[in-house]
């Protein structure tokens, strides 16, 4: 090597060794950045809860809890939003007018005069306000047990009627306001409230933790606790079963917080009745919570919402049975609840929130299905609607036989047959409009258990068909 190259050669060395050290110490600036930056993320994630207000047991305005949680109070307020899924959503449209079968089918009960798709959680309460049902029916108090936040009105019944006033004493006043109030005219006690469901109806008010507030489903979950109807997709009664039943079963205490997650929207996402003359707001779990054994309980109690006013039957009006039906299905068994599809969890900056715009999953995809469901959301929305479809598709042919039977008791009434040979006739009419409608009432169009609800729809065909068979005997034997 000549000296010209020896000279070369240290030059591009220095050269080289001065690149690393530049390209080293722009490394390590950048990965103290992004160590710095990460830290101050997680720093903020701590600490996303502010109390800047003071929220309490009687604190219900939900505006007071938005602001120590304003990012949760942000999604509870677009609950007022109106979207519309192909089979639901929040737009209140009129079911009478786009299927007038059930002008029929509800004929001599309000749900014939006034059948509303229900709209978001903000709109629960001045919804109830505006319907003809009210008016057409005196309605009970015990509605304001899922369309307001109660609490405090249960309470100051229960004082009222003579439990101490002192915190010790603050379930036993709700427990006793909860019957006082289930009794009263809807009209009286709709003065009590001022909200619709709020914040302090789900979550503790000092830890927000998730918990359980309605008394109708304190009641019921116990009773079902100590029945024998099977729960593999709720752990913590199977548990307690196999503990041997010590004590009462207490949903705020024993149940996981997964379970939690679900049991809050199943306070009022139920099937339901009205008990006795105190009106009682009851929910049918006593035999399990499949169709079968809800009609069995209501047989047994002698029940009926109201006489049909075209065959005389005893008919029942199945209410919001979504819990019931989650129940049956896939995901209830794989461990998902409610609030994961219909409240997934988001991030808002560096913060991981629940989704408090609680909505239908097919309006929110990418944070409902696609955390578990590797598809597109054409796919999933493809999937989801093909189970919809085919839902709504048998549940025309079920309104389409329940209506024939009707029909069919209808005219061998006008050609003479006495009503008491009707018996027979009017209990499948019973039987198989109480299936149809707690599918065509329960929020999913079959999705929650698409099996269940075909057999269930499969069974309402049948009674119908059943029905019509039994009046075309009596025709026989009248000719």
């Amino acid at each position: 090597m000549n000296r010209q190259s020896s000279v070369h050669f240290r030059d591009s060395t220095k050269f080289f060794y001065l690149l690393i050290i530049v390209v080293v110490a722009a490394a390590t600036v950048g990965v103290v950045f992004l160590l710095k930056n990460v830290t101050r993320r997680k720093e903020e994630a701590k600490q996303h809860v502010f109390r800047v207000a003071e929220v309490t047991e009687d604190t219900i305005d939900p505006v007071v809890w938005g602001k120590n949680y304003p990012r949760q109070y942000d999604g509870y307020r677009r609950t007022v939003d109106t979207e519309r899924t192909r089979h639901g959503g929040s737009d209140a449209f009129n079911k009478l007018e786009e299927d007038p079968h059930w002008r029929e089918i509800f004929k001599g009960y309000a749900f014939g005069v006034d059948y509303r798709e229900d709209r978001g959680h903000a709109y629960m309460l001045s919804d109830q306000d505006i319907t003809e049902r009210i008016k057409i029916v005196r309605q009970p108090g015990a509605c304001l047990h899922c369309h307001s936040s109660v609490l405090s009105a249960y309470r100051e019944a229960g004082i009222m009627a003579g439990i101490p006033a002192d915190e010790a004493h603050r379930q036993e006043q709700i427990m006793k306001g909860f019957e006082i109030v289930c009794a009263m005219p809807y009209d009286e006690a709709r003065k009590m409230v001022s909200h619709p469901v709020s914040c302090i109806d789900c979550h503790d008010p000092e830890t927000m933790q998730l918990r359980v507030t309605r008394p109708a489903f304190l009641n019921a979950i116990r009773e079902l606790a100590r029945s024998d109807y099977p729960l593999p997709h709720l752990p913590s009664i199977e548990r307690w079963r196999k503990d041997g039943l010590k004590g009462e079963y207490d949903v705020n205490i024993m149940a996981t917080r997964q379970e939690m997650r679900s049991f809050a929207c199943g306070q009022c996402h139920v099937e339901y009745y009205f008990k006795g003359e105190g009106k009682l707001l009851t929910y049918p779990w006593r035999k399990g919570m499949r169709v079968e054994q809800i009609e069995g309980y209501y047989d047994e109690m002698g029940f009926k919402d109201w006489t049909h006013k075209t065959t005389g039957a005893q008919a029942l009006k199945a209410q919001h049975p979504e819990f019931e039906m989650w129940s049956q299905g896939i995901h209830a068994r794989s461990g998902v609840a409610c609030a994961d599809c219909h409240m997934p969890y988001k991030r808002e900056g560096a913060i991981k929130i629940s989704d408090h715009h609680v909505r239908s999953p097919l309006l929110n995809i990418s944070n409902a299905c696609q955390t578990c469901h590797h598809f597109s959301e054409s796919e999933l929305k493809a999937r989801v609607e093909l189970i919809q479809d085919r839902t709504r598709e048998l549940m025309g042919r079920a309104e389409v036989a329940v209506v024939a039977l009707i029909r069919d008791v209808q005219r061998a009434q006008e050609s003479g047959i006495l009503t008491e040979q009707l018996k027979a006739a009017q209990d499948l009419h019973r039987k198989s409009q109480w299936r149809l409608d707690f599918v065509a009432a329960e929020n999913s169009m079959g999705f929650h258990s698409p099996q269940e609800a075909a057999r269930i729809l499969g069974e309402a065909i049948d009674y119908a068909r059943q029905g019509q068979l039994e009046i075309l005997k009596l025709e026989t034997v009248a000719r």
